[in-house]
């Protein structure tokens, strides 16, 4: 390459001087345009996504005129906080600041898409009071992450639906007054009910009618349903009920383009129709006119994440706030929902006495459970019978509450507990085939012998799916027999003959319903530790009974005196419930009362304490040990007092927050204690 002439060097230099120059007075007004605020409204209130209590409110920002358009509320941005670039969101916009001071301008709109609507950014604030934590925690549950192309999509509306009233009110008729509601939500009223199915309900098409009264009268509607199972039943309802492309699904496993997509439609109001797992409940459905929650005793509707909220308070939350319709629906009656009742905030919606006749319900075994060393012979003769019969006429549903194979073992002479000899773990078989092995070291255990008598035999007081699904293969030679449980879930099976085996929750829906269901070890859930122990149970007992079809049979191994049994004979889970809650009030136990509990190191609990100023009806509980160097305390207040207990909690997390104290984990009103 050869060297430029002289003569066309001063040129070269001149006109590398004069971009040089244009660009720096580019750069002058480009900054000079950003600096100029806008001329309308130029503040603008953003919450920074930062989870720190002490910084949880909005913040004051200059909005520069370049921005004035974009920057509208409900909008992601880019703010400068502590020396650093955050995201944020936009919450308002205000002609003035209270702030004496310079306001930092934005630094950039993220996106134009409003994707945090006004009615969302206020339920966020309410859940944090309510649970004690912060407004950035709740948005992360509330907002997907962003997908720039899916953004530059358009969101095609949804065509009018065509409702067939009839056909609603027939598939209502049974539950009393279940074509009543529908009348209401048609009229654009909000009517409030607590439902209880009767068994071999299509609740799925109950739901559904439910929507399209709702949707007929210019409304939205939000169904929250425990798991993707559950999604898929109430979708394809839906979808028979209003018809192709009038709603969208909102669950984790869409992906992130896809739940974006659909979550831009509902932001859009191109869908006005929702139904998903727990995160559905922020869904910005407009003009939201029905929330429904299905089962909101599962324990999939509590959040794991802080600040814990469960989705049925969310759902109550917003139909007060957006003065909607509201449907608290399962197999079973909660004592929240029972509490609901009482209180006179909603309406019972019962099955009528030939629907829960649908179902026969029996209990076998009560000889065996006289006897706890019996244990062993968990399948009675009453139960081979039952499903002898049944297997001639459909698929057999067998729900076993442990998974695995034999999770537990035991001398066979003197019962006692079979240990490790490295760790004092509880050992356990895998398989058929398998020698014992440690639960928690996995030391194999082939020459193990009792410490108390020396014995080398070994039963399994607790038996699993597969040692289950292994014993009926053998009692009924020639029949198939499938498993469903743990990361092998089925999620339909079909009408011909089969054993399915299935641990609970994982009971798949069978084409046409399910001639028997049976349902082994009945006092091994009944045996948790747990507040809601029988009200789990029956939960689960009836979730598995109800999949039966109209005129199948149900059988229970289990003691015939206890009352969650007693309530699923009779199918009477309303009883129950009522039972329950009038024993919580006596023992001042949720919902009457509200409870907290707060976790972390010793030293920080006692810190928490020191700086709470709980109200003066509050107990404190505790502080007591729950392992792994942590203590745990509970704070119990009359739920009258509830929110004042909420502020005080919430001022704890600001003040330890500004003080950089050690982290504790406060949660209230816990799924379990």
């Amino acid at each position: 390459m050869t060297d430029p002439q002289p003569e066309l060097l001063p040129g070269m230099v001149r006109a590398s001087v004069k971009q040089s120059q244009a660009k720096a007075r580019a750069t002058r007004a480009r900054k000079a345009a950003e600096a100029e605020p806008a001329a309308v409204d130029p503040v603008a209130q953003v919450l920074v996504d930062l989870p720190l209590a002490h910084l949880d409110r909005p913040f004051d920002y200059a909005v520069p005129a370049s921005m004035a358009q974009s920057a509208v509320p409900g909008v992601r941005v880019k703010v400068r906080f502590a020396g650093q670039d955050v995201d944020g969101y936009v919450v308002g916009r205000s002609a003035a600041s209270d702030h004496a001071g310079r306001l930092a301008p934005l630094r950039r709109v993220v996106s134009a898409e409003p994707v945090l609507a006004p009615q969302v950014a206020a339920l966020s604030a309410d859940l944090a009071e309510r649970y004690a934590g912060a407004r950035a925690d709740v948005l992360r549950l509330a907002v997907p992450a962003r997908h720039a192309t899916t953004e530059k999509e358009q969101s095609p509306p949804a065509e009018p639906i065509v409702r067939d009233a009839a056909a609603g009110e027939a598939a209502w008729a049974d539950h009393v007054p279940g074509v009543a509601f529908l009348r209401h939500l048609a009229e654009g009223a909000a009517p409030r009910a607590v439902w209880t199915a009767a068994p071999a309900t299509d609740w799925p098409l109950l739901m559904a009618h439910a929507v399209a009264a709702t949707v007929d009268s210019g409304r939205g509607a939000l169904v929250c349903v425990p798991d993707g199972k559950d999604v898929a039943r109430v979708d394809q309802a839906l979808t028979e009920v209003l018809g192709p492309d009038r709603h969208v699904t909102l669950t984790a496993d869409s992906g992130p383009a896809q739940r974006y997509r659909d979550f831009l439609a509902v932001s859009r109001g191109a869908r006005r129709v929702v139904v998903g797992t727990r995160a559905a409940s922020f869904a910005p459905v407009h003009e939201l006119g029905l929330v429904v929650i299905w089962d909101d005793g599962d324990d999939l509707h509590a959040e794991p994440r802080a600040p814990y909220p469960h989705t049925r308070e969310t759902l109550l939350l917003r139909a007060e706030r957006e003065g909607a319709a509201a449907l608290l629906g399962g197999f079973v009656r909660t004592v929240e929902g029972e509490y609901l009742l009482r209180t006179g905030w909603a309406r019972e919606l019962a099955p009528t006495r030939e629907a829960r006749r649908r179902v026969t319900v029996a209990i076998a075994g009560e000889p065996v459970f006289n006897d706890v060393q019996a244990r062993g012979a968990r399948i009675p003769r009453e139960v081979h019978l039952a499903i002898r019969d049944a297997i001639e006429h459909g698929p057999v549903l067998v729900q076993t509450p442990r998974l695995g194979y034999a999770t537990a073992l035991a001398c066979e002479r003197c019962r006692t507990p079979a240990r490790c000899a490295a760790c004092q773990g509880p050992l356990a078989l895998t398989g058929p085939t398998t020698p014992p092995a440690c639960r928690w070291c996995g030391v194999v255990a082939e020459a193990w012998a009792c410490q108390e008598c020396g014995h080398r035999g070994l039963r399994a007081p607790v038996l699993g799916d597969a040692r289950t699904a292994e014993e009926l293969g053998r009692a009924f030679a020639g029949v198939t027999v499938r498993s469903s449980s743990g990361d092998q879930v089925l999620a339909t099976v079909s009408a011909k003959p089969q054993i399915v085996v299935a641990t609970p929750g994982g009971e798949p829906v069978a084409d046409g319903g399910y001639s028997a269901v049976v349902l082994l070890d009945t006092w091994l859930l009944l045996s948790r530790i747990d507040l809601r122990a029988g009200e789990e149970a029956l939960r689960r007992w009836a979730n598995a009974a109800a999949l039966a079809r109209p005129g199948g049979r149900v059988v229970a191994v289990g003691d015939p005196a206890h009352p969650a049994l007693q309530a699923l004979v009779r199918w009477d889970p309303a009883g129950f419930a009522a039972r329950e809650t009038t024993e919580r009030s006596e023992a001042h136990l949720p919902p009457v009362s509200r409870l907290a509990t707060i976790t972390g190191e010793p030293g920080a609990i006692d810190d928490a304490l020191t700086l709470l100023s709980a109200p003066d009806s509050a107990e404190v509980l505790g502080p007591v040990d729950v392992g792994e160097g942590e203590s745990r305390v509970v704070v119990r207040v009359p739920r009258a007092r509830g929110l004042e207990l909420s502020h005080a909690l919430g001022e704890l997390q600001r003040v330890r927050s500004s003080r950089k104290l050690d982290a504790v984990r406060i949660q209230v009103d816990p799924p379990t204690l």
